[in-house]
């Protein structure tokens, strides 16, 4: 290994050491909680090792918010691919939200929290992965309808369920109910 692969590798594992701690105190605390004096007390680098690495606090979020989309694309795809064809959409719905549920800091970095991640033609290909793998799963099922219109309802009404549902704005206790209602009102019998 030369001297230049160890560099670089030493710098991906300290960008990973402080993304993985910014999310591990948001998990615990909030995003408020997660300030370049925290990080450096918990991860035990200086304040300008952490500035060398991201030029701001906003940055190290859309780099948690990346690896979220990540994640995101790799749990949809298990859910479609282990799912029968005609049941696709709801194991990929369902996945979203206990996605969104499981990691809720994570899901704001993503969501919530403003960012400077493009969304729409020009996402990063994370997201992009991530929209694929949802677009996948609803596009046999549409009949005759624009399946990227179709995709992006299904992800902002999942979007939406998750948020009231999580700020307890609505019914606890029935999400699967309300998961089910979307699911069937927009996918079509394949028959």
């Amino acid at each position: 290994m030369t001297i230049e692969e160890r560099r670089a590798r030493d710098r991906t594992a300290r960008r990973r050491l402080i993304t993985s701690t910014a999310r591990s105190i948001a998990e615990k605390e909030g995003w408020d909680a997660v300030t370049t004096r925290r990080l450096s007390t918990e991860i035990e680098y200086s304040q300008p090792v952490i500035y060398k690495h991201f030029a701001s606090l906003d940055e190290i979020t859309d780099a948690v918010a990346l690896e979220g989309f990540e994640e995101l694309a790799i749990a949809l795809r298990k859910a479609r691919l282990a799912a029968a064809a005609d049941g696709a959409v709801g194991a990929v719905a369902r996945t979203y939200a206990a996605f969104a549920t499981d990691a809720p800091a994570l899901y704001d970095a993503m969501f919530v929290i403003s960012t400077r991640l493009p969304f729409g033609a020009h996402s990063p290909t994370a997201l992009s992965v991530a929209f694929a793998e949802m677009r996948a799963a609803i596009a046999p099922r549409v009949g005759g309808e624009d399946v990227d219109v179709l995709t992006e309802v299904l992800w902002a009404a999942l979007h939406g369920l998750v948020v009231l549902d999580r700020a307890g704005r609505i019914e606890q206790g029935r999400l699967d109910d309300r998961i089910d209602v979307i699911v069937n009102r927009l996918v079509v019998d394949a028959s």
